[in-house]
């Protein structure tokens, strides 16, 4: 059934589509539209600011620089410049927002029951418009993200912001529209092209220094395909804080922004994505094909407008501004290492203030305790469904013990709610007879019976799509499964503060590609972890040692089963490596050798998870042993192996 969530928090948010179903839509997208922009800035047209760009003293000098270097004409150069700016450039118009208000509710009223959004944020974040350049920065989930912050913005009178978009459509219309809807384009690759990041950093750091109008970027730098945030890219952050640095402007406002959805339009995508299945061209035809989407149901869509954040407050003690006066603000420089080092803390804390604003699912919760049961039972025998819900029940006071927000229905009865949220993903998991089973494919339906290969992907498929429900939950239990995992480790229902925090910043550091730790915070989390497992009464520390209680072996054994399958995926990839032969490798071939010894261990029963299948599963193992120097970049993709650190790995995941 379809239900009318009250969100249990300490914040009002109400359901803008609620208005929409009851009024006109056309009406809505011809309103006066009447937002109240930043105070010092002058009016300014799309062509301004590209000509402000074009005319800087910074592209003049960059320009001349280029020209010398490839003994080319200052002319041609700038010509190039033109063009660059011409492809990127956003053209943001009234009309088309009104066309964007009109389309976006017509989509939304189709695809979900409720959009919700915090009215406290949506305040804060009018005033702070008025007062310095704001950066909005919302996590990426969904194709839906891109538009819905400026639809959200449109309907309560903020000024509407300039996006930063990856997205090169392979047609001219819809790309058209995104642009005169606000978007400015950037290429996937740029490389070393120095005119194209000279010409991208002066139109970034013109929009934020004249207040154009809020700048909206994805900090994470591409949608996430497990649904778990990811590590920032800096490359914007330092182009969004250099007039601060530099002094051009008093102050710049950040402002963290959670999109939660209760169901993922591209979940099945996605999944077979992970597994190297490719992903279809983002064309017309594609967008076509999609409306079918339109027939389903996708639950409820919450936006979570964080609190504005000073970045001259959080930069305080930081960072020294006056080095910025020893050279002429219009000549390039490298940030320096201290500012690299601040923009990259500032990065991850707006990472993790997205997590933290995160409003987390029914859904999300069986989807952890549904990866610990045995995917044999969960496709043959099946769960009872009593059980599942008791243990979810269980899960949920534990995620609010943690200090967590809930997106859980009121005026409902909990069963009514896991009923309603099992019958949103039946695509996932069905109920029959008191049982939830895996849904599996019809074998009377196919032509020829499936190979036992087939069937693993498909299972592998359904398994990743519900990995990447419980990954909107993990930031919750991290740190406190980081501790669990090492008390796991160490054996011990007893054992020294000093002993388990080592161990934890060592999964930290294994694992620092997987989950977001702020740099240089591992005290702060383990405090954290500890914190959180004395609460629901897991632990007593006193004297320095750590005793797991009687009641705490049921939080422990849950939190440690959450993280065991990175932990199997990770040893898989170290099997793969400390194997006879291999000693330097390419990335590409890295990949699938990994893939198909996995799959190995898979069809023999050897391996339980189905996660080492995911390609980003592989690339973040990669990235953290080349963090840990257990693998060497020798050049291009080619990596060495470093066999005594890796030997260390093996024997500490293992439990050795």
């Amino acid at each position: 059934g379809r239900f009318v969530y009250s969100m249990k928090c300490e914040d009002e948010f109400v359901d803008i589509l609620a208005d929409r179903r009851s009024s006109s839509d056309l009406g809505h997208a011809l309103r006066t539209f009447n937002p109240h922009p930043y105070q010092g800035a002058p009016p300014c047209s799309a062509a301004d600011l590209n000509k402000a760009v074009l005319e800087s003293q910074y592209l003049r000098y960059v320009t001349r620089e280029i020209a010398m270097e490839m003994g080319s004409s200052v002319e041609e150069v700038r010509e190039d410049a033109c063009g660059i700016l011409e492809e990127m450039s956003q053209n943001l118009q009234l009309g088309f927002i009104r066309l964007m208000a009109y389309t976006l509710t017509k989509v939304l009223k189709r695809l979900f029951t409720s959009v919700y959004v915090n009215m406290e944020g949506l305040n804060m974040l009018q005033q702070a418009v008025q007062e310095s350049p704001v950066i909005l920065m919302p996590n990426h989930r969904s194709y839906v993200d891109f538009l819905v912050i400026s639809y959200i913005l449109f309907t309560y009178d903020i000024p509407v912001p300039v996006i930063a978009a990856g997205i090169h459509f392979d047609f001219s219309i819809v790309g058209e529209i995104l642009r005169r809807s606000g978007a400015f384009f950037i290429r996937r690759a740029i490389g070393s092209d120095k005119l194209y990041w000279a010409v991208l950093s002066e139109y970034v750091k013109t929009i934020v220094r004249r207040g154009y109008a809020p700048l909206e970027f994805y900090v994470e730098g591409f949608r996430s395909r497990t649904l778990k945030s990811l590590n920032p890219k800096l490359g914007m952050m330092h182009m969004v804080l250099e007039p601060y640095f530099k002094g051009e402007v008093f102050d710049v406002t950040l402002v963290p922004i959670t999109i939660s959805y209760d169901r993922v339009l591209e979940e099945s995508l996605l999944a077979y994505e992970l597994l190297g299945v490719p992903k279809p061209k983002e064309s017309t035809m594609g967008l076509l094909k999609a409306s079918k989407v339109l027939q389903e149901d996708y639950g409820s869509m919450v936006v979570n407008f964080g609190r504005p954040l000073s970045v001259r407050e959080l930069c305080q003690g930081k960072i020294n501004r006056c080095q910025y006066n020893l050279i002429p603000r219009d000549l390039p420089q490298k940030p320096t290492t201290e500012a690299q080092a601040c923009a990259n803390w500032l990065a991850h804390l707006m990472v993790r203030m997205q997590e933290e604003g995160s409003r987390i699912s029914p859904w999300s919760l069986m989807a952890c305790l549904l990866l610990q049961a045995p995917t044999t039972v969960l496709m043959k025998e099946g769960l009872l469904w009593h059980q599942l819900t008791e243990k979810t029940l269980w899960l949920r006071k534990l995620v609010l013990d943690f200090g967590a927000h809930l997106n859980w229905p009121g005026q409902v009865s909990d069963s009514d709610v896991l009923s309603s949220t099992l019958a949103l993903h039946r695509s996932i998991l069905h109920r029959k007879a008191g049982r939830v089973y895996l849904v599996q494919e019809d074998e009377p339906a196919r032509k020829h019976p499936a190979s036992p290969e087939e069937g693993m992907i498909r299972t592998a498929a359904m398994m990743l799509m519900l990995a990447s429900y419980r990954n909107q939950s993990l930031h919750v239990f991290v740190r406190p499964a980081l501790l669990a995992s090492a008390i796991h480790i160490t054996k011990s229902t007893q054992a020294g503060e000093d002993e388990l925090f080592s161990f934890f910043r060592f999964l930290q550091e294994v694992f620092s590609y997987e989950f977001i730790f702020i740099p240089g915070e591992s005290s702060q989390d383990f405090e954290e972890a500890c914190v959180l497992l004395k609460k629901c009464e897991a632990i007593h520390i006193s004297q320095q040692e750590v005793t797991v209680s009687e009641v705490g072996l049921e939080v422990l054994s849950f939190l440690q089963a959450l993280l065991q399958p990175f932990i199997d995926s990770y040893q898989v990839m170290f099997r793969y490596l400390s194997g006879e032969g291999v000693q330097v490798f390419t990335e590409k071939h890295f990949l699938p050798a990994v893939r198909s010894l996995a799959s190995k261990l898979i069809l023999s029963g050897e391996l339980h998870t189905y996660e080492a299948l995911s390609s980003d599963t592989q690339k973040n193992v990669l990235s953290a042993l080349r963090r840990l120097a257990a693998v060497t970049k020798l050049s291009g993709w080619v990596m060495r192996l470093t066999p005594a650190n890796l030997f260390g790995f093996k024997l500490i995941l293992c439990g050795g």
